[in-house]
């Protein structure tokens, strides 16, 4: 009877793992059906797909990685191999979307808390984004509901994200701001942005920087900047709401009216002028084109009076 009901449960558990969907299991590391060689292998030949393996479901299994505290985990293997594939390999639009919907939803996942590890998942998915949105800027298959969902599924986590931490000296990176800036740039340079868009982005990037409680010191001042020159290389470019947003950027110099300066305000002030010295670095390198040359010129003139 013993030998029996064994038989019985072993036959339960391989009938339930039927059921269970490929990504599900995936989604725990534990579970996972290829060791840390095999991707390391992959890493190695220069990301190509082994022979008897399929693109889709082993980045599903990577993505139960993107939470990892172990960096070479998260970012050597499943990010970098992820950005690859999802830029490169022969993806469905199903496919392609799924990925789009789970790595939104993980943008909540712990959402509000800071210096935990939640936020592995959340900024590992906005880096994946990232290369997905450059995927769709060069072969299109969002769509533009689906395009504008996730824009505003970005710009929501870049206000609402609070653990701003860059790199953890065992855990490593971490650059949730950062890696929004990345998916941002890539959502900015899609001929999908409306032009009401333009000054949206802008206001988030200047929205990020004030309410921040650190001076950012791991380039997200520059990752952010970029943002913004995308922006302007636009054949839509609106300078005038360009203009208005160096205008409204350029009021924290009110930081000076009190000696010693609050805080705040001086972290504000310093992050400011860091993504102005990064944004003018962004257009100088830029192509020149009236509308570059023109916008640089203004951020010179602000830059010049701080």
């Amino acid at each position: 009877m013993l030998k029996l009901m064994a038989t019985r449960s072993a036959l339960m558990s391989i009938f339930l793992a039927m059921l269970t969907p490929a990504g599900a299991r995936a989604a725990n590391p534990s579970q996972s059906a290829h060791s840390r060689e095999f991707w390391r292998a992959i890493v190695k030949n220069r990301f190509a797909v082994p022979a008897d393996e399929q693109v889709y479901p082993l980045i599903e299994e990577l993505n139960g990685y993107l939470g990892s505290t172990d960096p070479e985990l998260r970012d050597d293997l499943a990010y970098s191999v992820i950005g690859v594939w999802v830029r490169h390999q022969d993806l469905s639009t199903t496919q392609l979307n799924r990925l789009a919907d789970e790595w939104r939803a993980n943008l909540r996942a712990g959402i509000g808390e800071s210096g935990t590890d939640t936020v592995f998942k959340r900024s590992f998915s906005a880096l994946c984004l990232a290369s997905l949105a450059h995927r769709e800027f060069r072969s299109p298959f969002l769509g533009p509901q689906r395009y504008a969902e996730l824009l505003s599924a970005a710009l929501t986590y870049l206000h609402d994200e609070r653990d701003l931490r860059g790199f953890d000296p065992s855990k490593g990176w971490i650059h949730a701001t950062a890696h929004t800036a990345d998916l941002l740039a890539n959502l900015a340079a899609n001929p999908l942005l409306a032009p009401q868009d333009q000054p949206r982005l802008l206001r988030a990037l200047a929205e990020r920087l004030s309410s921040a409680h650190v001076i950012f010191s791991y380039g997200e001042q520059d990752r952010l900047a970029n943002v913004a020159a995308v922006i302007v290389q636009r054949k839509d470019f609106d300078h005038a709401a360009f203009q208005r947003w160096l205008n409204d950027l350029n009021t924290d110099q009110k930081v000076w009216d009190q000696s010693p300066p609050r805080l705040e305000l001086l972290r504000t002030f310093e992050n400011d002028s860091y993504l102005l010295e990064a944004l003018a670095a962004h257009l100088s390198a830029a192509p020149e084109i009236p509308q570059t040359t023109e916008a640089r010129q203004a951020v010179l003139k602000i830059l010049e009076r701080r």
